[in-house]
C-alpha cells in the first residue's frame, strides 16, 4: 500500500511538471540501457489490440495479410484483401523485434537474442509454439553474456542532449509457402531453411518442421553486414563493403562463391535474372560514401562484374517486377525506371514521386507497398509511369 502511494505521488509530481512546462521543450529519444537475460525473457509477448504504429519498419507479405514491423516493439497485422483499404486485426507484441519471415503458417521474429516461432494459421488465436534462445548475440554487452543492450523511450528537454550521440536500433535490421519481404530485410526464407542476417554474420536454421526451427550454424561474414535477398538458390548478401554471393545449392551448408566489393556504402540488393541491382548511400551507419544504383552482371556468380553505375540522391530499398525497377530514395521520394536495356537505366525514369519520404518497397501481387516516414503506402502500379495511390496506413507520432 505504501509503495503504491509513493508510486501516486511520483506520477502526479512528474505529471504536474511537464504539464507546467512549454511542449516543445521536451521531446522522446531512444538512449541504450542495460538489462538482464532473465528480465528481457519475462517482457510480455503475445497478440493484444490493433494499435497504430508510432514507427514503421521492415515490411513482409504473406497471402492476404500485410505485417508491419515496428521497430523494437513488435509487429502490426493488417487484412489486406482489399490494398485501399486495409485493415488493422491485431498488434503482436515482441519487445526487441525488427525482423520477420513466415513459412507455412508460422512466424519468425526475433525478440533481443532469440528467435520466436508463432502459429498464425488461425489468425483470431495467434499463438507462440517456440522459444530459441541465445542465436543473436550482437545485442549482447561485450564480456557480460548476462546482460544486453536495449533501447528505451525517454523524455528529455531537447537541450540536454543535442550534443550527444544516440543509436537507433533500427538501423542495424518466393514460394507459395513462405512470404515475401523487402529488400531491407535480415530474415529470408529458401528450400525449408531460415536465413538470417546479424552484423557480423550468417545463422542457418533448419525449419522442414515449421513450427520447430532448429539451430543450426552461424558463418561468419565479417563487420558491416545489413541485408539479405535470395534468389534460384543464392543468397545476394548486402554489407557495407559489397555484396557477397553464396550458393545454398546444399541449403545446410552455403558456400561461399565470391564477393562483389565497393566503397564503404549502406547496401541493400535485389536480383532478376542475371543482373543485380545495388543501392550505395550515405547514412548515419555509413560514413562517406556515394549514392548511386550499380548495375552487376552475375550471370557468373563467382565472377561478378560491374556494367553501369546511374548517380541517386539516397537510395534506400528497391524492388523489381519485369522490366521496371522501383527505388526508394530516403527524403527525396521514390522512382520508377524502365530497366529493359541495362545501360540506358539512368535515362529511362517513369516516375519520381516527391511527396513521400520512402524506407523500402515490395513489388506485390496486388500493390506496389511503401514504407515511408509517416507510415506505409500502397499504390497500383498497372503503369508504373502512373502509380495511383490507393491507401495509407498512417503512423501514430
Amino acid at each position: 500500500m505504501k509503495k503504491n502511494l509513493i508510486n501516486l505521488l511520483l506520477f502526479l509530481l512528474v505529471f504536474a511538471v511537464f504539464t507546467g512546462c512549454k511542449k516543445d521543450e521536451y521531446e522522446m529519444i531512444k538512449i541504450v540501457k542495460m538489462i538482464s537475460v532473465q528480465q528481457m525473457r519475462a517482457l510480455p509477448v503475445g497478440m493484444t489490440k490493433a494499435i497504430p504504429a508510432k514507427k514503421t519498419g521492415k515490411i513482409y507479405i504473406y497471402n492476404d495479410y500485410l505485417f508491419i514491423n515496428e521497430p523494437n516493439e513488435g509487429i502490426h497485422i493488417y487484412n489486406n484483401v482489399n490494398p485501399g483499404a486495409p485493415i488493422n486485426v491485431g498488434f503482436l507484441q515482441i519487445p526487441g523485434n525488427v525482423d520477420l519471415a513466415i513459412h507455412n503458417n508460422i512466424l519468425y521474429a526475433d525478440n533481443f537474442i532469440d528467435l520466436l516461432t508463432f502459429d498464425i494459421s488461425n489468425m483470431n488465436n495467434i499463438k507462440q509454439v517456440k522459444r530459441v534462445t541465445d542465436v543473436f548475440n550482437q545485442l549482447y554487452a561485450t564480456g557480460v553474456q548476462k546482460y544486453l543492450y536495449i533501447y528505451k523511450d525517454t523524455l528529455v528537454k531537447k537541450e540536454t542532449y543535442k550534443e550527444k550521440k544516440y543509436y537507433d536500433a533500427a538501423a542495424y535490421s518466393s514460394n507459395s509457402s513462405s512470404g515475401q519481404g523487402g529488400s531491407m530485410a535480415r530474415f529470408t526464407l529458401m528450400n525449408d531453411y531460415l536465413y538470417t542476417v546479424g552484423m557480423n554474420n550468417l545463422s542457418l536454421f533448419d525449419v522442414k518442421t515449421a513450427s520447430n526451427p532448429t539451430f543450426l550454424k552461424a558463418i561468419p561474414l565479417g563487420w558491416g553486414v545489413e541485408t539479405i535477398f535470395p534468389y534460384e538458390n543464392k543468397l545476394f548478401i548486402g554489407t557495407n563493403r559489397g555484396m557477397h554471393i553464396f550458393s545454398a545449392t546444399d541449403p545446410a551448408n552455403p558456400v561461399q562463391l565470391s564477393t562483389y566489393s565497393h566503397i564503404f556504402a549502406c547496401d541493400p540488393v535485389v536480383v532478376q535474372g542475371k543482373y543485380a541491382y545495388v543501392t550505395l548511400r550515405t547514412g548515419n551507419m555509413c560514413m562517406q560514401a556515394s549514392n548511386q544504383l550499380e548495375v552487376v552482371d552475375i550471370e557468373d556468380p563467382t565472377k561478378p562484374k560491374q556494367i553501369a553505375v546511374y548517380a541517386m540522391q539516397n537510395p534506400h530499398g528497391l524492388s523489381t517486377s519485369g522490366d521496371i525497377l522501383f527505388l526508394c530514395e530516403g527524403n527525396y521520394g521514390i522512382k520508377s525506371f524502365n530497366i529493359t536495356d541495362k545501360t540506358k537505366i539512368g535515362n529511362n525514369m517513369l516516375q519520381h514521386l516527391t511527396n513521400i519520404k520512402s524506407f523500402d518497397v515490395i513489388a506485390g501481387p496486388k500493390s506496389l507497398i511503401v514504407t515511408g516516414e509517416d507510415g506505409v503506402y500502397q499504390f497500383n502500379y498497372n503503369n508504373a509511369a502512373n502509380l495511383k495511390q490507393l491507401s495509407i496506413i498512417k503512423g501514430q507520432r
